[in-house]
């Protein structure tokens, strides 16, 4: 599977934790009003869905009800119920109105200590209550494009596995994130991203159970590099650069001139 210009585009922004309540419902207001106003949300060009911190979930819910915009979740437990304080379920996200679930971000493996065996437990948690998992892959180190992408694969293979064993298809959006490219001043270089998207999506294209899967690119993106990046990739994963809703607005141009 490669990412085809026919496809909508995904673009997904996670606000981890730089916005409180008030503000995060002020950007999401902002945030809806340009879904009711872009042609690409309203073409069925591109796909939108945000990850708020827990506590503003309902009220984004809410605020995206009947607009084309998605709502998901940073993270979630790897059970359903139970006495596992402080953790929030899939169950509880599916049922407030989640569409998505973000696991395996590098923040999460290297602040929390999450291995593979976590970062699977909980994409099978987010299959199984109808979750979207927006799984993060992406070297530690700068490396080549090559070593990357077998890197990549591995983890997400693990995810695979897991969905296998647990008998659920494992469509999911791979967020291709290199952990050195995550916070810098500019994205890693195009053609590094292309090539290793393009490997993920060429393995993908190989497991029947990962039907639908999208690859996206993630770490300092932002507007212009979409148009860079061509159909090497279905979209964007964005964040600190999308809490300006211009630049949303920016990358949404992106996707209507894509041929």
């Amino acid at each position: 599977m490669t990412a085809a210009a026919h496809r909508p585009a995904t673009i997904g922004i996670s606000l981890k934790m730089y916005m409180g309540y008030h503000q995060t419902t002020r950007w999401c207001e902002r945030i809806a009003g340009i879904a009711d106003e872009h042609p690409v949300l309203a073409d069925g060009l591109a796909r939108l869905f945000v990850l708020p911190s827990f506590p503003a979930i309902p009220r984004c819910v809410d605020i995206f009800a009947g607009r084309r915009v998605d709502v998901g979740a940073q993270d979630l437990f790897w059970e359903d119920a139970g006495a596992f304080t402080g953790e929030v379920s899939g169950s509880m996200l599916s049922e407030m109105g989640c569409a998505y679930a973000e696991i395996g971000h590098a923040e999460r493996r290297r602040i929390f200590g999450e291995s593979d065996r976590i970062v699977a437990s909980k994409a099978v948690a987010a299959l199984r209550n109808g979750l979207t998992p927006v799984v993060c892959v992406g070297e530690p180190k700068r490396t080549t494009a090559e070593q990357a992408a077998r890197s990549c694969i591995r983890d997400v293979n693990v995810v695979v596995d897991a969905a296998a064993a647990a008998s659920m298809p494992a469509s999911m959006v791979v967020a291709y994130e290199p952990q050195w490219a995550i916070g810098a001043g500019e994205p890693a270089p195009v053609d590094h991203i292309q090539r290793v998207c393009r490997a993920i999506s060429g393995w993908l294209a190989g497991e029947p159970t990962a039907t639908g899967s999208r690859v996206v690119y993630g770490g300092s993106a932002g507007p212009g590099l979409l148009s860079r990046l061509g159909d090497a990739v279905d979209g964007l994963f964005l964040g600190r650069r999308a809490h300006d809703p211009a630049a949303v607005v920016s990358i949404l141009d992106e996707v209507s001139a894509r041929p």
